[in-house]
């Protein structure tokens, strides 16, 4: 069964920074891929991150480089998401998924099915 667990989410005033972690376990085999979500509104989802299990790829979104950062520990499993300079409108629910086969939300030609239950970011002015 396939686990992802959010975790480092909480209140921060404008400026600050905050790392969110993501420990994957029970992934399937082609399961290669994991990202960073976030949920501002009810209208859907936005990507920001995406990273390889395996190898050494992994980016922001365009419009996120420079202040959120990817990286993983491969011991662990687990995918970190560094966020400096937070700004109010990083404000958000951010989600964990995992690639899945044939089904899910794409990005960067990975399809994105399974997810975690996300962690609040809350940045106040």
């Amino acid at each position: 069964q396939v686990q992802l667990l959010e975790s480092g989410g909480g209140s921060v005033q404008a400026g600050g920074s905050l790392r969110l972690s993501c420990s994957a376990s029970g992934l399937p085999d082609g399961s290669n891929h994991l990202a960073w979500f976030r949920q501002i509104t009810v209208s859907g989802r936005e990507v920001v991150a995406i990273v390889a299990l395996t190898g050494n790829y992994g980016r922001a979104a365009a419009s996120l480089r420079g202040r959120f950062w990817v990286s993983r520990d491969y011991a662990s499993n687990t995918v970190y998401l560094d966020i400096e300079r937070l700004k109010v409108e990083d404000s958000a629910k951010y989600f964990c998924a995992a690639e899945k086969n044939n089904d899910g939300v794409w990005f960067d030609g990975v399809r994105f099915g399974y997810w975690g239950q996300g962690t609040q970011v809350t940045v106040s002015s």
